[in-house]
């Protein structure tokens, strides 16, 4: 009965393709298997590249953030020192100014005196002005000519004593 099979062309072609499919499977499925264990290779390569990049990338993004946050504190610090630098130039402008102004009122005070005394001083010399000019008139109507003479030599020779 196994001899009759091998007689029909049909088992024979049948037999023959399982055994042609079988090499060929055998090959194929090694070449198969290789191209896909090397896709798998490559395709595990690039996720490990991916990985790779993804945590450079990370890194780099902690690296920025590290410095966005360094020169956040610096910026505050220089504007807290620029407030404190204002504050303490506005004080003291406020003093100056205080001490300008204090020096003016004193300087005003002072040229205020000197213009009263100056103006005291004209209207005392303008009334011993009018003072010897009212006394001349006076004794120049009262006085004679004699007299006058007598009046002006006693006051002559009281006039060393009045100097000393």
């Amino acid at each position: 009965m196994i001899a009759e099979l091998f007689h029909d062309p049909e088992v024979a072609v049948a037999i023959a393709f399982v055994i042609a499919v079988a090499l060929v499977s055998k090959r194929a499925w090694a070449v198969i298997s290789a191209a896909l264990d090397a896709r798998a290779a490559r395709i595990k390569a690039q996720l490990d590249e991916a990985q790779a990049l993804r945590e450079e990338a990370q890194q780099a993004l902690a690296q920025i953030q590290r410095r966005q946050r360094d020169a956040l504190q610096e910026a505050e610090a220089i504007i807290a020192h620029a407030r404190e630098e204002a504050a303490r130039y506005a004080e003291k402008a406020k003093r100056d100014l205080g001490a300008a102004l204090e020096r003016r009122e004193r300087l005003a005070q002072e040229r205020i005196a000197l213009a009263e005394r100056k103006a005291v001083d004209e209207v005392r010399n303008a009334a011993v002005d009018v003072a010897i000019e009212a006394a001349r008139r006076i004794i120049a109507e009262n006085l004679g000519a004699a007299q006058g003479s007598a009046l002006i030599e006693r006051a002559i020779e009281e006039l060393p004593a009045g100097l000393n």
